[in-house]
């Protein structure tokens, strides 16, 4: 029987607020854990963390510390189980997904707001809230204008996102569902990698696979990009192994998009059609994307099919995030697709 797959720890906790200089811990068993965003540090344990204050004033408030450092660091994040939302648009978007899937609201720790304001209509009344001067909702947000950030929450990273480990194996709690899978090939701008995640929740793909030297989805900027959607869409982070363990599990066609221009003979591009959707319609598969910078990883360009995006005019290449929103599109399921038509 396959085993489990390991979920990162959750739980991250200040072991007290009042002292002075709190150690900030979280739970874990010490290992050491490396960080995308230039940290590598050691993961301790420790109990849940108490409450945070009604009011926060300074910005050198120990909780403020840790809001910072859960924005700027993936392994803190990672370790603690925890990352910062800004704004309020994602934040209300992902608590209205949570409602429509009649899932509690547990994922929301806290909301911090500006002094003055009022929660909003749709946000948890269960959660806490936290007034915050305009000098701490800067030092949080890391933006200086107070006006454009209305709110931020602290949110428990998703029971659908699952970091496995070289050893792990693949079991049907990595994708509820699985006809139409989006797979991230060392994107590294968390922009692209955002904006990829909202196009795929937009267009019913199932879930993203993450390979190796991919972003963090749960980065500052990917969380601005995907607008709530990495906290929505089943992710799972994991290596070329894993993927091809999901491939044969549900009889899986791979394609990955190339542009046509760069092709090395042995491998020809077939191109994106009407005719090709067509004839992929009923079958599950994987659509592979690579980072600008790079392009495909070698082990993707030897696996996979590859399909380009006729385009005129001389053009190579288009920015991934774009050229993924239309195979996204194209290739979008089936059922979603005569939806989308009979309207």
């Amino acid at each position: 029987m396959a085993a489990s797959p390991t979920l990162r720890p959750v739980s991250c906790s200040l072991a007290n607020l009042s002292s002075p200089s709190p150690n900030i811990r979280c739970q874990g068993r010490g290992r050491r854990v490396s960080d995308s965003e230039g940290e590598e540090q050691l993961a301790p344990s420790s109990p849940p963390f108490l409450r945070p204050p009604a009011r926060i004033t300074s910005a050198f408030n120990p909780f403020v510390k840790h809001c910072v450092k859960l924005r700027i660091s993936s392994s803190y994040r990672r370790s603690c189980g925890s990352a910062l939302v800004v704004g309020l648009a994602p934040i209300l978007e992902i608590c209205r997904f949570l409602k429509l899937k009649h899932e509690d609201y547990s994922l929301v720790d806290c909301l911090l707001l500006v002094d003055g304001a009022e929660a909003p209509e749709g946000f948890p009344s269960s959660s806490p809230v936290v007034n915050v001067s305009p000098s701490v909702m800067r030092k949080v947000s890391g933006i200086q204008s107070v006006d454009s950030t209305e709110a931020i929450a602290l949110m428990k990273l998703p029971r659908s996102f699952l970091n496995l480990e070289e050893n792990d194996e693949i079991n049907q709690h990595c994708f509820p569902l699985l006809h139409r899978l989006l797979v991230l090939d060392g994107i590294q701008d968390p922009g692209n990698l955002g904006t990829l995640l909202r196009s795929a929740m937009a267009f019913k793909w199932d879930g993203a696979f993450l390979l190796p030297s991919c972003c963090d989805p749960f980065n500052e900027k990917a969380l601005r990009a995907s607008r709530g959607a990495s906290f929505q869409l089943p992710l799972v982070s994991g290596s070329w192994s894993h993927l091809i363990a999901l491939k044969s599990k549900h009889d899986m066609k791979l394609l990955a998009g190339h542009p046509e221009s760069t092709v090395n003979g042995s491998n020809a591009t077939r191109s994106l059609s009407h005719e090709l959707v067509e004839l992929l319609a009923g079958k599950p598969l994987c659509l592979v994307l690579g980072s600008e910078g790079k392009g495909l990883s070698k082990q993707t360009v030897q696996t996979c099919e590859l399909v380009s995006i006729p385009m005129a005019g001389g053009f190579e290449s288009l920015n991934v995030s774009v050229a993924g929103g239309i195979f996204l599109f194209m290739l979008q399921p089936e059922t979603h697709r005569h939806c989308v038509q009979n309207h």
